[in-house]
């Protein structure tokens, strides 16, 4: 088995082996540490002797080295018991724990961050290492972040039966299914950088919470993620530069992952039980669905926006729907929408010089295209802004 099989297997397994741990009586931190070490373990011995059963070869190593740990740790006396108990060889008993360790790591009293750290830690079974060069920080300060939120997790008092009954309640609670799903979006937000494609590890997490749980949200994430990366190839020019969606050269979209989109998003949408993911990913299905932008359904794009601001009332779904009905109704009306926004809002600077220009405005949307691009999130954004300022300069100036 070559060492790129045995990662995926191991990223596999990481959630099923942690959970056994757990369910044996291992509170969180200890048992995500000694299923860190069994990995390593097999990462050094498995090239040369492959175990007949990898699960029951980590989870033989990784209780030992919980319980090597227990006898070491002199005032933790009840793990003393725990050497006694040891479960007699055999094969491991199935058991899908993968929900269980979402609801854990996406445990309210974590910051979105270190929830996020912890679940591509103990559920993607992603290194400390990995995880820091995706998010381009020190691996010493993530390997402090992943210890804070483990801590975090143990002395929180929520045990694994206690997140599954969440699981099986109502998804308006902190901790539960919306959480999580808010947890996965900003993974996949974090986009590619590192030598993880976290957008990529954010879809493969979402199809495991999907094969877990039948709910009509965690599906419409699943189909958003698929719709937005069905894009990726087309987004960036070969210099690097960002393209703008109307300008995308639409014949490399993926049009599979498209395809998988739109059905998960039918079969949800079906269940009428719709939430705020659901509504995201019908906007991104019509954008995949118009050949050309020309070809764009905008006025069932607004009603879309028209649903998800019922929906969250959050001033940058507000936002992007100015933009949308600036292209139903007009540049006016678009600027006439995008007034009851707060000047402050991230990247309402840059919509104002879109609609602007739109309107016939080149001289005020340049000075906001400018100002915009000094108020850019990131580098690349910044340099896209920047050049639209200048070629209307440019455009001026002849």
């Amino acid at each position: 088995m070559t060492s790129e099989a045995n990662e995926i297997l191991l990223r596999s397994l990481t959630p099923g082996v942690l959970g056994i741990l757990v369910r044996r009586g291992a509170d969180f931190a200890a048992a995500e540490d000694a299923v860190q070490d069994a990995l390593v373990e097999a990462v050094r011995v498995w090239p040369a002797r492959p175990p007949r059963d990898p699960k029951g070869w980590l989870v033989a190593v990784a209780w030992r080295r919980f319980l090597d740990a227990a006898r070491a740790d002199t005032a933790r006396r009840r793990r003393e018991n725990l050497v006694d108990e040891e479960p007699p060889p055999g094969p491991v008993p199935a058991a899908d724990d993968t929900l269980r360790l979402y609801f854990l790591c996406a445990h309210p009293s974590l910051t979105p961050s270190s929830a996020v750290a912890l679940t591509l830690r103990a559920v993607g079974g992603l290194t400390t290492r990995q995880i820091a060069q995706a998010y381009l920080v020190p691996e010493a300060t993530m390997a402090q972040r992943i210890s804070r939120a483990k801590r975090t997790v143990s002395g929180s008092g929520v045990s694994p039966a206690r997140a599954k009954s969440r699981a099986r309640g109502s998804f308006d609670r902190p901790g539960d299914v919306a959480t999580v799903l808010r947890v996965l979006y900003l993974v996949f937000n974090e986009g590619y950088s590192g030598d993880v494609d976290l957008a990529a590890e954010a879809i493969r997490l979402t199809r495991q919470l999907a094969a877990a749980i039948d709910h009509p949200e965690v599906a419409g994430l699943l189909a958003l993620m698929l719709l937005h990366h069905a894009r990726r190839a087309a987004r960036t020019a070969p210099d690097g530069s960002l393209v703008p969606l109307a300008e995308q050269d639409r014949g490399r979209w993926d049009t599979e992952s498209i395809a998988e989109g739109v059905g998960i998003l039918q079969a949800a949408l079906a269940r009428d039980r719709l939430g705020e993911f659901q509504a995201q990913a019908a906007i991104a299905a019509l954008h995949a669905d118009a050949a050309t932008a020309e070809e764009t359904d905008w006025v069932q794009i607004v009603e879309w926006y028209d649903e998800l601001t019922r929906l969250t009332d959050s001033p940058v779904v507000r936002l992007n729907r100015a933009v949308a009905v600036g292209e139903a109704d007009g540049p006016r009306a678009g600027l006439a929408a995008l007034a009851a926004l707060d000047d402050s809002l991230p990247r309402r600077t840059a919509v104002a010089a879109y609609l602007h220009e739109r309107d016939g405005d080149p001289v005020t949307a340049a000075r906001l295209y400018a100002e915009a691009a000094q108020k850019a999130p990131n580098l690349a954004e910044r340099d896209h802004l920047t050049r639209q300022a200048a070629r209307l300069n440019t455009r001026r100036d002849h």
